[in-house]
């Protein structure tokens, strides 16, 4: 699978100093792992500050609503209340951490963001994609990525590697219907021009996969060069 970039900034996004930067993509695709190993990349080869921060999640609050929405036993939640404290979540991990760190500079790398609302709540719920995005954007004051990455895996790879995980979280426990609709979803997403987007291909050896995300993201980083 090649890699398609769309170069298209928001529209009347602000300049900063730091480079936002975004994984995507379905449960097992490895977002988690290869945040994890860019961020390490970063770190040593432009000797930078790099922040590495997860969705939901990334603050105190921001954590707690994690367990409410992705643990298993936290009572009944509907789709609009999910929604909701998605978008509760994401305001203050942009307001009280990302923000301040790309205004500082910094190269925050985040495990999901907007687009994964747009494709659990929007397309899995059936909510619309379009409404739950704009609620994240006000939630946020559109604060979007320089760079989307979206892993691309086949349905029974990202099968096996969450049943390697072990007991499924509220979202991995639903049913194929649902996370078809989220496949669907992430890859209409991955094509949109409202922002840079990369769709990568997250099959294969790690350490393989990790080098085609740094082909993609190295552009970024150096584009604005000196920060």
């Amino acid at each position: 699978m090649t890699s398609e970039l769309h170069y298209s900034p928001a529209t009347n996004a602000p300049p900063r100093p730091g480079v936002f930067i975004v994984f995507e993509g379905g449960d097992g695709s490895g977002k988690s792992t290869q945040a994890r190993i860019l961020e390490t990349r970063i770190r040593e080869e432009i000797k930078c500050e790099v922040l590495l921060t997860r969705e939901p999640g990334g603050t105190e609050i921001g954590e707690r609503i994690r367990s409410l929405v992705l643990e298993q036993g936290q009572g009944q939640i509907d789709a609009r209340t999910e929604a909701l404290l998605y978008a509760a979540s994401r305001s203050a991990h942009t307001h009280q951490v990302i923000a301040p760190a790309l205004e500082r500079g910094a190269i925050v790398v985040c495990d999901r963001y907007i687009d994964s609302s747009a494709a659990y709540q929007g397309a899995g719920r059936g909510l619309g994609e379009r409404p739950v995005t704009e609620l994240s954007r006000w939630a946020t004051e559109n604060l979007l990525p320089d760079l989307t990455i979206f892993l691309s895996l086949g349905v029974s790879d990202a099968r096996r590697r969450v049943t390697s995980r072990g007991a499924a979280d509220r979202l991995e426990a639903e049913p194929d219907s649902f996370h078809a609709r989220v496949r669907d979803s992430f890859h209409a997403l991955a094509q949109s021009t409202d922002s840079a987007r990369v769709t990568v291909n997250g099959g294969g050896e790690i350490d393989d996969v990790a080098d085609r995300v740094w082909n993609a993201v190295a552009p970024v980083l150096t584009a604005g060069e000196p920060r």
